[in-house]
Parts: structure tokens; C-alpha cells; sequence
């Protein structure tokens, strides 16, 4: 069956990688960051386009598409206003806002026979995706929306989402968990070589970490796996940390813990002092490569070219990723869908 699928928002790939991955031929993704090229078709089967989605119309959609039998328009809107990190900030001006409706605006133009989305949990509380929703169903499609645990597909991290799936063929369900047991931080990052702070690996230019300070070295060491700054000694502790509103904020400078899966990966998740982003045994926040696994993309995922690895501009380009194995989930779950109709 000649199915094309096209990915809006693609980032650096996660999710293209994923429904590569599950069999579909992804052919071409759709972003305003020209950085997320090099990786994005470095290593997947599919072209970038670096466009504003304001500027993306049905022309161009249905140029790439050709004699498709069955299109799949895929996105994940970029999901910074509707985080929770954000809920208490004045968006009113937010360019990121409105993309969901230029993602609606595509859909009612070129009637793609699948329509997948996914965001953040707190985006159902907004107005543009309820009325996104709503102009799905006034369109004919059967539309399917769950908060999804990443954990249940094979992500080793604490992340969930917010996935919807339409279909105008019929009804169409996401596919029930595929594993087990959780993976741990230690089946997912555990067989990396060690490094120091500051360093980077001989093997692998990705698996690098961020320099400490003087005194975030002294930190750390008193940092446990599951801990807090409550167990360093009170000179090492920070002004704002002994202050009442300080208190609630234990997972900054934290450490993962080995048995378990790791917090949800965010674009500074390089940084020791971001988030529970410290190493479970080694002195150092993970390293980008760490990051990028526990996000659930492949070992050997390429990000840039290896001598222009800017800590930043990759940690933002990982922690803006579908995670992979979220993305072939979503991939499996339009398969099974067509196949079921006979397709």
C-alpha cells in the first residue's frame, strides 16, 4: 500500500525515527530550525524542510505526498506554553501558541486519511486543542486522545504525553503497553564508559559532560541517588534553599538513582543544577549522549557533526525529541489500524 507520511514540527527526528522504525515511510519533515537538519536527515530516509508552518500550505503538502494513497500528516506542536513549568507565565505573545490551529488549517485543507499529534498532558486544558479536537470530528474523523505513560513503551524515563490519533476510515486505538518492567537508568546508560566532568569520551564525542564549579564539585559529592541538597552540609547549601518557598525544590541538583528510570529528560539536562540530572555513581551531570539514550533514541543517533557540539544546542535539540520508542508506538499503532481494514 503506497503510504507517505509527512512530520510537521520534526525536530532532530525523534519521531519520523520511530515510525520509520514501526515500517512507515516517513518522506519528509517539516521545521523552522535549520540546526535540526543535519541530524534529522543524517539518520533518517526522508528530506528536512526548513519552514515556518505559518508559511507551509497545501500546495506544498500535497507536492511531497504525490499519488499517495493514504496520507499521514504527523506533529508535535512545539509544547512550551502548555507545560506546567510555564502555566503560571504571561503567554499572551507567545509565537508558539497558535501553532496548533496552522496544524488544523493543513489538516481541513489536504484531508489526510490519518492525523497524529502529540503534546504535552497540560495541553487539554487549552482552547486550541479542544477546539483542535473539535474540527477533527466536524471533519468525519474518528478521533482517539489518552494521556500516554512513555514508561509502558519501552522509554526509560518518567514522561508522559498527551497522544491523539484520527482516522477517517474508522475508529483506531493506540496499541497496549509493550513492556513489562520499566527500563532503569542502569540498563539504559549503565555499559557507558566513565568521565569526569568536563570531559569527553574517546569513543563517542556526544558522550561528553558539562564542567562543574569548584563548589558544585563539593555539592555533588555529597549528593546522593534519590536525594537532595537537604543532604549536603549546610555552607554548601544555596540562600534560596533555606528559605521556606526553597524547600519544595528537591529535585534540583539531585541524582538519579540506578534502579529506577530517570526523571523526564528536558532540554538542560546537561546541567547538574537543572533538574535530577546528576550521574547515580559518577561525579557529573549525564552526558549528552545519556540523555539522548534515555530519551530512546539509538546509540549512534547523530546530532551534529562532531567537532561543532555545542552543550546547549544539542541538549535543547535532545530534550525537544519525541523519544523514539514513543514515536514507533505511535508508528505501530496506524499499522495495526490499516492493516485491521485490510490495507
Amino acid at each position: 500500500m503506497n503510504i507517505k507520511v509527512i512530520d510537521l514540527f520534526c525536530g532532530v527526528g525523534g519521531l519520523t525515527h520511530g515510525m520509520q522504525q514501526s515500517g512507515l515511510n516517513v518522506i519528509a519533515g517539516i521545521d523552522i530550525e535549520n540546526s535540526c537538519r543535519y541530524a534529522y536527515e543524517k539518520n533518517n530516509s526522508s528530506i528536512f524542510i526548513n519552514k515556518d508552518i505559518k508559511e507551509v500550505t497545501s500546495n506544498d503538502l500535497n507536492e511531497l505526498f504525490g499519488n499517495a494513497k493514504i496520507k499521514v500528516l504527523a506533529g508535535c506542536a512545539p509544547c512550551q506554553p502548555f507545560s506546567n513549568y510555564t502555566q503560571a507565565k504571561n503567554k499572551s505573545n507567545d509565537k508558539k501558541w497558535p501553532l496548533l490551529y496552522e496544524f488544523s488549517r493543513l489538516i481541513n485543507d489536504i484531508l489526510p486519511e490519518i492525523v497524529t499529534m502529540e503534546n504535552v498532558p497540560e495541553v487539554v486544558k487549552h482552547s486550541v486543542y479542544n477546539d483542535f479536537v473539535y474540527s477533527l470530528k466536524q471533519l468525519g474523523y474518528y478521533v482517539f486522545e489518552q494521556k500516554i505513560n512513555c514508561l509502558e513503551y519501552g522509554v526509560p524515563q518518567k514522561r508522559y504525553r498527551q497522544v491523539l490519533l484520527a482516522s477517517r476510515f474508522g475508529p483506531v486505538e493506540f496499541i497496549p503497553p509493550s513492556i513489562d518492567k520499566p527500563i532503569t537508568v542502569k540498563e539504559a546508560i549503565g555499559k557507558f564508559p566513565k568521565i569526569n566532568d568536563g570531559e569527553v569520551s574517546i569513543t563517542d564525542a556526544l558522550h561528553r559532560a558539562s564542567k562543574l564549579s569548584k563548589i558544585n564539585k563539593k555539592r555533588i559529592k555529597h549528593s546522593v541517588p534519590g536525594g537532595s541538597w537537604l543532604d549536603w552540609p549546610s555552607e554548601l547549601r544555596l540562600e534560596c534553599h533555606k528559605k521556606l518557598t526553597g524547600k519544595g525544590y528537591s529535585a534540583v541538583y539531585g541524582r538519579m538513582e540506578w534502579n529506577k528510570p530517570s526523571p523526564t529528560i528536558t532540554t538542560l539536562c546537561y546541567g547538574y543544577g537543572n533538574g535530577r540530572f546528576g550521574h547515580p555513581e559518577q561525579d557529573r551531570a549525564i552526558s549528552l549522549r545519556e540523555a539522548a539514550v534515555l530519551q530512546s533514541f539509538p546509540d549512534n543517533y547523530v546530532f551534529c557533526k562532531s567537532n561543532e557540539i555545542n552543550m546547549r544546542a544539542v541538549g535543547k535539540m535532545i530534550g525537544n525529541a519525541v523519544p523514539v520508542k514513543l514515536g514507533k508506538a505511535i508508528g505501530q499503532s496506524i499499522v495495526n489500524h490499516l492493516s485491521a481494514l485490510g490495507f
